[in-house]
């Protein structure tokens, strides 16, 4: 594939910092002399168009300007970070990778080549094509992780129409379609990657104040975790604009404290998945939880309470699963939303909506109010099997400080009486001493029944 446009736009300011890794800036001329140094590398390792390429790595200089040359070169990209270290071996195997490229600390790589062709239809119509690809591993939050394929012309596309530069962090891991989109949408702007080491709260408000960092895109566990560790206190985050969170529910309170903390930055939500890419969304405004979503290339309705997708961006289908699209095309979010004319409120995933006596009760709703009560250091909230009523509503509590159980949980339901109906009460409210997010930052929920 032809992604001219896109190194024509790094070369017109070749001395500006395209990426800063280990606080060390690499200007766009640094990175495009490191994107021909690959393409000698790939000719000699007879890596070619066609072929599945995993790159293990993150925004190091080496790692970003492979995956483009992969991308030029009309290679099958597999990114994979050490989030999912566990299942590296499963992944290697769904994707048929042939190619492994691994970077290090210290962003020095090794390549391993695998004794496999790939014969899954969807891989063999892609590289008939010789057309570049991209998958995708969802978290599998919800069961097995399913391998997303994307013709990545088709997600490309967007980033032809310049927008603004900025100097943006990479928080969400390049294994995730929001760290691609950062990633492509920055470099096609001219704008700055700002690599952190880890996504401790301290080390990004560093980075922020160090780098003068203006866009932050985030997830609401980890804006909850800001809040927690009060990093903010701690570095001049002056420089911030705008803070982007998505890939799951926004607690209500969580985004009042953030807004009262920022006035100053713009609170936009996103909406995306790794099976359509990144939707352009505009939220009602900074404190609200209403948005709109959709833009060139994609359509949305709404079917029964759930949000329903088209988009032009969309994946060729999985890899080991079938295909969620129906015969016209539309995707399933499983997202239930209330609708305000153009704007959207996403209410949660409907499978892990609890249902008490045939009413609904959502988890973020409930795990926002017991996050304004005294000592309650996050919090997580499922169903769990009742004889009477179906369900009932179980919170997963940890604590700043230790409590008496009995007395912390009559404290929380007088808390919960005075805030939520009384169906949305937790009837069993457990302690816990362990995160309650995964390495993407964000919360799991795992169903008691």
């Amino acid at each position: 594939m032809s992604i001219t446009w896109l190194f024509e736009r790094m070369a017109r300011r070749p001395d500006v910092p395209a990426l800063i890794w280990n606080d060390t800036p690499y200007t766009y001329a640094a990175l495009l002399e490191c994107v021909d140094r690959w393409r000698d590398e790939l000719d000699a390792h007879a890596v070619q168009g066609g072929q599945v390429v995993a790159l293990e790595g993150d925004y190091s200089p080496a790692a970003c300007s492979l995956l483009l040359a992969l991308i030029e070169r009309g290679c099958i990209l597999v990114p994979l970070t050490d989030s999912v270290v566990a299942q590296r071996e499963e992944f290697l195997q769904i994707a048929e990778v042939q190619v492994v490229v691994s970077f290090d600390a210290g962003d020095d790589w090794r390549i391993e080549r695998r004794d496999i062709t790939p014969a899954n239809p969807l891989t063999c119509s892609l590289r008939a094509a010789e057309a570049p690809g991209l998958v995708l591993f969802s978290s599998g939050s919800t069961g097995k992780s399913k391998a997303a394929l994307h013709n990545f012309v088709g997600l490309l596309e967007k980033f032809q129409v310049e927008r603004h530069a900025r100097v943006t962090l990479t928080f969400l891991l390049l294994d995730h379609i929001g760290g691609i989109n950062t990633l492509l949408y920055t470099f096609s702007n001219s704008g700055t990657v700002v690599s952190v080491r880890s996504r401790d709260p301290d080390v990004v408000c560093k980075a922020i104040a160090d780098h003068h960092v203006q866009s932050l895109p985030t997830s609401p566990t980890f804006l909850n975790l800001l809040l927690i560790s009060e990093a903010y206190t701690r570095h001049d985050l002056r420089s911030l604009e705008l803070i982007t969170y998505g890939t799951e529910v926004m607690p209500a309170s969580t985004l009042e404290r953030i807004h009262a903390l920022f006035p100053q930055v713009q609170l936009l939500q996103t909406y995306g998945l790794s099976e359509l890419g990144i939707l352009r969304s505009k939220s009602r405004s900074s404190d609200s939880l209403w948005v709109k979503v959709g833009g060139e290339g994609y359509e949305t309705r709404i079917v029964a309470g759930v949000l329903h997708i088209r988009a032009r961006s969309a994946m060729l289908g999985y890899l080991n699963a079938p295909s969620p699209f129906d015969e016209e095309g539309w995707f399933n979010t499983q997202d239930m939303v209330e609708v305000d004319g153009e704007y959207l409120r996403i209410l949660g995933r409907r499978s892990e909506i609890i249902n008490v006596g045939g009413q609904k009760v959502y988890p973020a709703e409930v795990e926002s109010v017991l996050l304004q009560a005294e000592n309650i250091r996050d919090a997580a909230v499922v169903g769990e099997a009742n004889p009477i009523t179906g369900q009932m509503v179980v919170a997963r509590v940890n604590l700043f400080a230790a409590e008496d159980p009995a007395g912390l949980k009559r404290r929380l339901r007088a808390f919960c009486r005075e805030r939520l109906a009384a169906y949305k009460i937790p009837v069993k409210i457990e302690i816990s001493a362990n995160d309650q997010h995964s390495a993407r930052f964000k919360k799991m929920r795992r169903s008691a029944s």
